[in-house]
């Protein structure tokens, strides 16, 4: 079993925790590469460093599975590692929401051994695509969340065009807005009032950050969709944000999102559903006053 590790710095608490990762893979003597910046990490925490095959220092590397140690951040990024590489990702918490991290630490060992046996379902990750004056934007080729468009500072809102389907939808006038996947409804959309979507929904997700018209809904799209947008800055400029990613854009250039040609392929375990991780993670049917 060849197991590509990514993560993220951990509190002193998760140690024992982040140990008995690689002690469970030791266990089964599986092939461990880890990326640089993680190993760094681990060698400067620790007196002596987990024991592995082999550093990550690029892109160009295969695994028959990856795992995320950390939290949802963390697991962005090692999506954006992975890239169309096919390999399957497990999200490891050791943060604190954690909708895409969503294994605790303490079920390490188990988990590790149902990745041996082949004992989990895959789900297929729908992710956005950017291109930027008709060609793809290959600094950040895809996002699993969301691509944001953005204002630049605390100045005045953005105006932004946006078509569908090559038809006009609508010029939001906003700080910004959000284009989602149903994983990203869960993240920056749902904290601006987006309706939270299910995985295997078909769908893409516009929802506006502080819109000036208070008419301006979030919408709900067929993930077939093709969105153009055109931007209006009393600066010139605006943020693209792929995945909490930013980047500074002139007004100049049009945008178009469609849905990425790959997905990301999580892992998940036999019995967890994602009705059961909004119950946990909302803490849905708690009553606060017990």
């Amino acid at each position: 079993m060849r197991v590509a590790i990514f993560g993220s710095p951990f509190q002193s608490e998760k140690l024992n925790q982040v140990w008995s990762v690689f002690n469970a893979l030791h266990n089964l003597e599986a092939e461990i590469y880890v990326c640089r910046t993680f190993y760094n990490f681990l060698a400067s925490t620790l007196v002596n460093p987990p024991a592995i095959t082999g550093i990550i220092d690029s892109n160009d590397f295969s695994a028959d599975f990856a795992l995320s140690i950390g939290g949802d951040g963390t697991y962005l990024r090692t999506a954006h590692r992975i890239g169309n590489k096919d390999i399957p990702i497990l999200g490891i918490n050791t943060g604190r929401l954690g909708f895409l991290a969503e294994v605790d630490t303490v079920e390490i060992d188990a988990v590790v051994m149902d990745l041996y046996k082949r004992n989990f379902k895959i789900s297929n990750l729908n992710q956005l695509h950017l291109s930027i004056n008709g060609k793809s934007f290959d600094e950040y080729p895809s996002a699993l969340n969301e691509i944001a468009i953005l204002k630049r500072d605390s100045s005045s809102m953005i105006n932004i065009h946006a078509s569908v389907n090559g038809e006009y939808l609508n010029g939001y006038q906003a700080d910004g807005l959000i284009i989602a996947t149903p994983t990203g409804s869960t993240a920056y959309a749902l904290s601006v009032g987006g309706p939270i979507i299910m995985p295997a929904s078909r769908s893409l997700l516009m929802a506006p950050v502080a819109p000036h018209n208070l008419s301006a809904r979030p919408l709900v799209l067929d993930d077939s969709a093709v969105i153009d947008l055109e931007i209006e800055s009393r600066n010139q400029s605006f943020l693209v944000s792929l995945d909490g990613c930013s980047f500074t854009m002139p007004c100049t250039v049009k945008l178009q999102v469609t849905k990425a040609d790959y997905c990301v392929k999580a892992i998940k375990r036999q019995g967890h559903t994602f009705v059961n991780t909004l119950r946990k993670k909302l803490m849905w049917g708690i009553d606060p006053r017990r």
